[in-house]
């Protein structure tokens, strides 16, 4: 791999390990915005004002786990400087430069349309995401453990979802000895909760299950938590909603029932952000080392 300029633009705790990282390869040179109200410096770590950012020197971009917001606004949490990107900025560089970030909105996808940029979403890939399941479950043992006044073990957990999350979720929380059933919609996959030796349920089926329900974890970014499966839920219920914002339950119909309803997304970056930084490194370095090996040959 030739040497690369990167630069990574806004982004939040998980940043800090993530730009740690880079500075691990002697070929790259990171450049980052907004950061500039850290108090501890990056060692071959520039820091330069967005204004004042070069997008034709780069070879690299990184924006935050979040992308941007619907008019282009950056996620700056170490910054009061405001960042937002334009289609003008991205029309100036000079060369096919992949951008990654978390996820992409219409937005993004519209500004870099007719650009050089390659808009690389890091959680629609499956290493990331499974990787990433695994400090989500342990953030959510935690939040269920802090919110609750009964022990996991013996608990009647419903898991709704059976995607990356959702089977790390269920798998984690069936080892603390928690009684897990699943709530998925295709056969195959409610033949594997099976082979695990959970309780399988259909997902039309999923309010028929719920009247013995301590905890429920959703994790479908759709509302499928909707009245029906919450009006049988015991009083003393908890839900934790792990998709992307807003997340798949009726809020307001959980809190007219005063059924406690917590929206708990991006739990690696609150929990875990050193692995959460380091497994998005680890995938950004190998991505631009494949690049560079296709480039070269």
């Amino acid at each position: 791999m030739s040497e690369l300029t990167i630069s990574v633009i806004g982004g939040d705790a998980r940043y800090i390990e993530l730009i740690r990282q880079l500075q691990f390869i002697p070929q790259i040179k990171t450049v980052i915005s907004g950061f500039n109200k850290l108090e501890q410096g990056f060692i071959g770590a520039k820091h330069v004002d967005y204004s004042d950012l070069r997008p034709e020197e780069l070879d690299a971009i990184i924006l935050p786990i979040t992308g941007t917001k619907l008019k282009g606004q950056v996620e700056t949490v170490f910054s009061d400087e405001t960042i937002i990107l334009t289609e003008e900025w991205f029309k100036r560089l000079k060369k096919p430069t992949p951008v990654f970030t978390g996820i992409t909105n219409d937005y993004l996808t519209t500004v870099t349309k007719d650009t050089f940029a390659q808009v690389i979403p890091l959680l629609e890939r499956d290493d990331v995401a499974i990787f990433n399941s695994i400090p989500t479950a342990e953030g959510t043992i935690l939040m269920a453990m802090k919110h609750t006044d009964y022990t996991i073990h013996s608990s009647r957990v419903i898991v709704a979802g059976f995607g990356r999350v959702g089977h790390t979720v269920a798998n984690k929380f069936a080892a603390l000895g928690a009684h897990v059933s699943v709530a998925a919609t295709r056969i195959k996959d409610l033949a594997r909760i099976i082979e695990m030796g959970l309780n399988a349920i259909p997902i039309d089926q999923l309010h028929q299950y719920t009247n013995e329900c301590d905890i429920l974890i959703n994790t479908i970014p759709a509302q499928v938590i909707n009245e029906r499966v919450i009006q049988y839920l015991p009083s003393h219920a908890l839900i934790f909603d792990l998709a992307s914002k807003p997340g798949g339950t009726d809020f307001d119909f959980a809190k007219q029932r005063g059924i406690k309803a917590i929206l708990s997304e991006s739990l690696p970056g609150v929990v875990a952000p050193k692995t959460a930084g380091k497994i998005l490194a680890d995938v950004i370095i190998q991505l631009l080392q494949e690049r560079g090996s296709t480039n070269e040959s």
